[in-house]
């Protein structure tokens, strides 16, 4: 509310902002209307904590990829590649898909670690693959593709997904985990590569 000079309220507008009437705590709200504000994740940095927990989540999603890398660096010859690739991703669908069931900030992040620890063992298996299916003359011409062709997909899923996650969050998770089977299903036709000499 506002007050003029001669303190008559006043009728106060809030038209797309990123000021929500749950963020005035302990305050009455009298003559003031939100429209159209601004959906997604708005993060307001007045409060240290929160910066705070900003880098810790980060340290700890960098922490869960770590038992990821030691298993798939041990058993990336045992298991073989393709299966390595396959297995993870059908693990990273499953993860990906309770993530909308995680209703807490604490059950959120446990989640994306445990997203981000099986799904590190598919990169690495992918990494792997990407050296032995092509011959030298033409692996750096399929690294280059290859990543043009992630960068594409990333803004492409990015561009997507912001148009959803202010509706509903179980599009983008589900898109996510059809786009991690249909992975997986692929990644057993390529050809497996464990034990040949590479070209």
């Amino acid at each position: 509310m506002l007050l003029n000079s001669s303190c008559v309220p006043l009728q106060r507008w809030l038209h797309f902002s990123d000021l929500f009437e749950y963020k005035f705590i302990n305050s009455k709200m009298a003559n003031s209307s939100f429209l159209h504000n601004k959906e997604g994740c708005q993060l307001d940095f007045s409060d240290d904590n929160n910066a705070y927990m900003i880098y810790f989540v980060s340290f700890l999603g960098t922490l869960a990829v770590l038992p990821g890398n030691i298993v798939s660096a041990l058993l990336m010859d045992k298991i073989g590649r393709l299966r390595m690739l396959a297995g993870s991703s059908v693990m990273s669908c499953i993860s990906c898909f309770f993530l909308s069931f995680g209703n807490s900030e604490s059950a959120m992040i446990a989640l994306l670690c445990l997203f981000g620890g099986v799904s590190i063992a598919s990169w690495n298996a992918l990494d792997v693959l990407t050296v032995e299916l092509y011959p030298s003359d033409k692996r750096t011409t399929a690294f280059g593709f290859l990543n043009a062709l992630c960068k594409l997909a990333a803004v492409l899923g990015i561009s997507i997904f912001t148009s959803f996650v202010g509706i509903t969050k179980a599009v983008p998770i589900l898109l996510a985990s059809t786009a991690l089977a249909v992975g997986s299903s692929l990644a057993l036709r390529l050809p497996e590569t464990r034990g040949q000499v590479l070209q």
